[in-house]
């Protein structure tokens, strides 16, 4: 253990290469850099990091492991609470979780967990050192689980590992929630997703994909079939601003922008026949990392590409990183504006928008200064393509025909905290559908939890 204050970075492509495609930016780890970082952990006492993961996984044993060259047995340690490292290795947000509570980060950088993490997920596949799963027993019990992302597909692993014969319900064509529509390649390489998810092949969970519940699938029909249900819905329905011409053509919600791309590959037409509208220059309404991947992909598809904000840059919800490569691409940040209205041509299409200047006032319950429209600010800006990236909400076509399931007024379904039950009996639910847009470990969390509510709720009624 040396405890260096400085951390290894992790090698990446350079910006002028990957704007040229969608492939993954961040090269990742070799075995010297990543046992070099993993050696500077101090194996607290403590242990703060493992509190500060939604998954409580052993931070500081998967890293000693590292440092001693145990990969598998890194790997392992893993796996004892999350089965898609490889996953949250790229997409958790660890500087403001497990990291951000490092005790090496209070005298220099926090150990790069997430660089560590997805070393181990990489390393083990390219080497094929990961080992078929171990399963329970096999019981009666049936449980169905509504929705594929990250929150779903952790509560279906741990029920199957235990023995219950688990079916996920996927709205889409493929598996993977947002994992699979809403982040680019470049960020979290589909590969990579179909491989973690071997895993539940491997369990034995059936897959039954292009099933809408609610829609197509009912509710009771669920009810009479499963012993217990699991609603991991996500929170897949876009929020919108209601200003004038957001119906013009050329305007976009995330949503459906990075959906196009993500996984229906409109960047590849026409080999794949979705299209999207050819972009010269793009409004991006937004700075969370939503609207970074949008920004980004808009950059890869030959656009000028900017962000539109009505703070300044440090009070972006977005991740350090997503904002660094961003502006390393070539993505422009407009900030301190706020959207009047969208402009339209003769034929319906967007020409460009109307912006309010804006001003840093006392903060609000964010925390952030609250932005304060400057009157007789109004500025017009040309763009040929607007998207609209200001958060998520639960689609409402689960909840609008599930009787019995009560949600909150903006469309969360409401639980019971501790054993995370709806209010209709042996329906649970969790991640972004219950929270709204959050974090794909967050989700994880969340299923875990559930998992072991709906354990104790088939063996014990309680």
């Amino acid at each position: 253990m040396t405890g260096e204050e400085d951390r290894i970075n992790v090698p990446e492509r350079g910006p002028e290469e990957r704007v040229e495609d969608f492939e993954e930016v961040p090269l990742g780890y070799d075995e010297e850099q990543a046992m070099i970082e993993a050696e500077r952990c101090l194996q607290c006492a403590n242990k703060p990091c493992i509190g500060g993961c939604p998954v409580e996984i052993d931070i500081p044993r998967f890293v000693q492991q590292i440092a001693d060259g145990e990969f598998q047995k890194a790997l392992e340690t893993l796996k004892e609470t999350n089965f898609i490292p490889a996953i949250t290795g790229r997409v958790c947000p660890q500087e403001e979780q497990c990291e951000e509570v490092c005790v090496m980060g209070m005298k220099g950088d926090a150990i790069n967990i997430g660089k560590l993490e997805r070393f181990v997920a990489d390393y083990a596949r390219e080497n094929d050192l990961e080992q078929p799963p171990e399963v329970e027993e096999t019981k009666g019990e049936k449980v169905a689980i509504v929705g594929s992302g990250p929150s779903g597909v952790t509560c279906a692993a741990m029920l199957a590992e235990e023995g219950y014969q688990v079916t996920i319900y996927e709205a889409l064509h493929e598996l993977g929630g947002v994992l699979k529509y809403g982040i680019p390649e470049f960020r979290l390489p589909n590969e990579v997703i179909d491989h973690e998810f071997e895993y539940l092949d491997q369990l034995g969970v059936e897959m039954k994909l292009n099933r809408i519940v609610g829609q197509n699938v009912e509710l009771e029909e669920l009810d009479e079939e499963y012993d217990a249900i699991y609603v991991s819905t996500g929170a897949g329905a876009p929020r919108f601003l209601g200003l004038e011409g957001e119906d013009l053509k050329g305007v976009y919600s995330a949503n459906e922008f990075l959906t196009r791309i993500n996984l229906m590959k409109a960047y590849k037409f026409p080999e794949y026949d979705t299209p999207i509208t050819d972009m010269e220059k793009v409004g991006v309404i937004g700075a969370g990392n939503v609207a970074m991947d949008a920004a980004r992909c808009a950059l890869r598809l030959g656009a000028d590409s900017h962000i539109l904000y009505r703070r300044t840059t440090e009070w972006s919800p977005a991740r350090d990183e997503e904002i660094e490569h961003a502006k390393e691409e070539g993505v422009t940040f407009d900030t301190l504006c706020t959207p009047k209205r969208i402009l339209g041509d003769e034929d319906g299409w967007v020409k460009g928008i109307e912006l309010f200047e804006c001003e840093l006032e006392e903060p609000d319950e964010s925390g952030r200064p609250s932005p304060e429209i400057i009157e007789d600010s109004v500025h017009k800006r040309e763009f040929d393509t607007i998207v609209i990236a200001i958060g998520q909400t639960p689609n409402k076509v689960f909840y609008e025909n599930a009787e019995g399931v009560e949600v909150k007024d903006w469309g969360g379904i409401i639980i019971d905290e501790e054993e995370r039950m709806t209010t209709r009996e042996g329906v649970f639910a969790g991640g972004d559908a219950v929270s709204g847009a959050a974090t794909v470990i967050l989700a994880m969390g969340d299923g875990r939890e559930a998992a072991l509510n709906i354990m104790d709720y088939l063996e014990n009624g309680d």
